[in-house]
């Protein structure tokens, strides 16, 4: 295995909310699946907003501080079978993990299938100029790690990655130094 792309700490995400934390959060609409949730940050802050909010994470470790917490998590790869598969208004990919799995454009289509048709992808981009990389991540939650794919998409390439997706990019906005989009399906 080569040199991981990036090391992931999930103490580094096991912080209070701030003010570009509710940023980003100010986009998700009626229940939200928070798609790799670490330490639960996002997932409890959106239940205190009266959304119904489900994390899922693959690290035991983060979706125990999730629920200690107070939000509703999962251990489970969003690759394979969840609640509500169909009916989520909003799917969350904060902190750079539109990178799970390696393959941005598998995963989107894996999100649409979890959304209601109406529904949008609320996701967190690398700045501009980041070129596209793909890979290996480190997770690290407190003695545990674990190797994932990961990729890194920068802002540049994520209408192109949501096209072939079948989505698009219908929002960009800055949340501190954080990019983000809100993806949707394409108007007919």
């Amino acid at each position: 295995m080569s040199r991981p792309l990036v090391s992931l700490r999930l103490e580094r995400w096991d912080h209070p909310v701030d003010e570009h934390d509710r940023a980003v959060l100010s986009r998700c609409a009626g229940p939200t699946l928070d798609v790799g949730c670490g330490p639960g940050r996002l997932t409890a802050a959106l239940a205190e907003r009266g959304h119904v909010a489900l994390g899922i994470d693959v690290v035991r470790g983060a979706v125990g501080r999730a629920v200690d917490r107070g939000g509703s998590a999962l251990q489970r790869d969003v690759f394979g079978s969840l609640p509500g598969e169909g009916r989520w208004e909003t799917v969350l990919l904060a902190d750079g993990n539109l990178g799970i799995g390696g393959d941005p454009v598998t995963l989107l289509r894996r999100l649409r299938e979890l959304l209601d048709p109406r529904g949008r992808v609320v996701a967190e981009v690398a700045p501009p100029g980041t070129a596209y990389a793909d890979g290996w991540a480190t997770l690290e939650c407190g003695e545990d790690r674990q190797q994932v794919r990961w990729s890194v998409v920068g802002a540049d390439d994520i209408d192109d990655i949501a096209a072939r997706a079948g989505l698009a990019v219908v929002d960009r906005f800055r949340a501190g130094a954080r990019w983000c989009v809100v993806l949707e399906e394409p108007a007919s």
